[in-house]
């Protein structure tokens, strides 16, 4: 039987600031945009949640529910390079670590670097060796799959650790309600409780029809979940198809200048990217949308380059064939697609093919 880790870093952006700004530590802190505009919380420290401040809710709000909340701007520079810590030594463990975002991986430990038989013990030395590299802590799910070792990662946050062993699977799940099911958010949730399908364990013996008229053609995995089963693979390495950045503004720009200042910034971090990544790419794309959210994305492809000048000329000029200037501008993107790796041959001709939306 598999070992599976779910590591989810603590509070992670928040966390990081409180730790390289001792001013901030013990006190609620929200990482995010500005209230007056149209800011949402990145992540909140453990005292901001208290007051009902979390992630994805408009900072306006979180300020109304924690008045003393201290807002940060993001560095996502400095969260990355936390981040690269906590994977290389993810890596040094087991190859087969599974990235879901900077602050939480999937690993499958049942063959380790450790040699170490229960997954438990491979949890804990990852806890403390994060906390030693980076001074943040993580929580840890250890389980026979997935589903459930993500579940387990959130059950004692912060600093915590669950183990959910094959012999207290069915404990476990008797006690978990129906949105602890993956996929199954609040709307979701609510069709299933309006069905007396209110527990995890209730998805078993609901009638196949109720099930289906409530989640459609997910009702067969979520009768899975509901008995424990689940046979995904944790998948080590993902081939990327493009990369990029996008950036809703506070206010809408108007001034041009100002605009592609924005655009070239993002063309920029998307050269580094590819940089760091060893690869080239052949299109240039960037995303408009205006202030009523139409949304408009305009595309150049030449010869595979990482040159960060000529991508960032491309982007800019993009813009020509947008409103953008003319009318108010809410977000904008740039990112690279149809991506090359240098050292990898081809046989097939490379044929550009026409700007699109």
């Amino acid at each position: 039987m598999r070992r599976i880790l779910h590591i989810d870093m603590d509070a992670f952006y928040a966390s990081v600031e409180q730790r390289d700004r001792p001013e901030l530590r013990g006190k609620p802190v929200a990482v995010g945009g500005r209230p007056e505009g149209r800011g949402v919380v990145a992540a909140a420290s453990y005292e901001a949640r208290k007051f009902g401040v979390k992630s994805a809710i408009p900072m306006a709000r979180a300020v109304r529910l924690c008045p003393h909340l201290i807002v940060v701007r993001p560095d996502f520079t400095k969260y990355r390079a936390a981040s690269e810590k906590v994977f290389d030594i993810f890596r040094s463990v087991t190859p087969l670590v599974e990235p879901l975002s900077l602050d939480e991986a999937y690993l499958d430990v049942t063959e380790n670097a450790w040699g170490e038989p229960l997954g438990k013990v491979v949890a804990q030395r990852l806890k403390s060796e994060i906390r030693a590299a980076t001074s943040l802590t993580a929580s840890a799910g250890v389980a026979p799959n997935k589903f459930l070792a993500k579940i387990a990662s959130t059950w004692r946050k912060p600093d915590g650790l669950t183990v959910i062993a094959p012999e207290r699977m069915e404990m476990f799940l008797q006690q978990l309600p129906v949105d602890a099911l993956w996929g199954v958010g609040p709307v979701t949730a609510a069709r299933l409780r309006e069905r007396g399908i209110a527990r995890l364990v209730d998805v078993r013996t609901t009638d196949p029809d109720v099930l289906t008229d409530a989640v459609g053609s997910g009702a067969e995995w979520l009768r899975q979940l509901a008995d424990g089963i689940d046979d995904r693979p944790v998948v080590s390495e993902y081939e990327p198809k493009s990369s990029g950045s996008e950036n809703t503004f506070s206010q809408d720009l108007t001034d041009i200048l100002e605009i592609r200042l924005a655009i070239d910034e993002m063309a920029r971090d998307a050269a580094q990217w590819l940089a760091r990544k060893e690869l080239l790419c052949r299109t240039v794309t960037i995303k408009v949308r205006y202030s009523d959210f139409t949304t408009v994305t305009r595309s150049h492809s030449a010869a595979a380059t990482r040159d960060a000048e000529d991508l960032a000329q491309r982007a800019v000029a993009l813009l020509d064939k947008t409103e953008a200037g003319r009318r108010p501008v809410r977000l904008l993107g740039a990112s690279v697609h149809n991506l090359i790796d240098p050292d990898t041959p081809t046989e097939e001709p490379w044929l550009p093919f026409a700007d699109g939306d």
